[in-house]
């Protein structure tokens, strides 16, 4: 599997549970989100414009996805809400790896660029190293409805944070296409 196989597996509706350990204050913390996943072409708008961002040819994108969440964790009254646009540029002496570029994600204040490595285990682990922080997540299909999900984030100096995702999907969205042949044949 490659990592456009493993975005198309993902693209859908997904209903998400979060358990993180916030190790410097020894304590637990839950969260629930929905997600919407979609696969993006490699000649999609968005992934066209995000390649040019970060000068990069957009003939060497191999497509992308758009993540969309919103939820809730327990310490923090307020929702979260975004949607972020991912891009793999695959690494020409190492197929299953690259660099891995997206929009502004939910901790990012700008944009971020980052590497992903496709494991011979069909998990897909993405590391992102910022000024003071580095974070490793890794992502993995237990069965087709059922992704798991596990990310560390460390601050220079030692371990903030470890989390544990388990993701139902909840439906698969239907191209707008496909929902129109079925509207005009009912």
């Amino acid at each position: 599997m490659d990592i456009m196989e493993f975005f198309q597996l993902s693209a859908g509706k997904w209903f998400s549970q979060r358990t993180s350990h916030h190790l410097a204050f020894k304590q637990t913390e839950g969260g629930k989100s929905d997600l919407q996943i979609d696969s993006l072409a490699k000649d999609d708008p968005a992934v066209v414009q995000l390649c040019e961002q970060y000068n990069i040819d957009p003939a060497s994108a191999l497509g992308g996805a758009r993540v969309t969440w919103d939820g809730t964790m327990e310490w923090d009254e307020g929702k979260h809400t975004g949607s972020t646009v991912l891009v793999p540029v695959a690494d020409p002496d190492k197929p299953n790896e690259g660099k891995l570029i997206r929009e502004m994600g939910y901790a990012e204040k700008a944009p971020v660029a980052g590497r992903y490595i496709m494991g011979a285990d069909q998990a897909l682990t993405l590391i992102t190293e910022y000024e003071t922080m580095y974070s490793e997540e890794r992502l993995w299909f237990a069965s087709p409805n059922l992704r798991l999900r596990t990310s560390i984030l460390k601050r220079f100096g030692g371990f903030s944070m470890a989390s544990f995702c388990s993701e139902i999907r909840m439906g698969v969205t239907k191209p707008a296409a496909d929902t129109t042949a079925t509207a005009q044949s009912s």
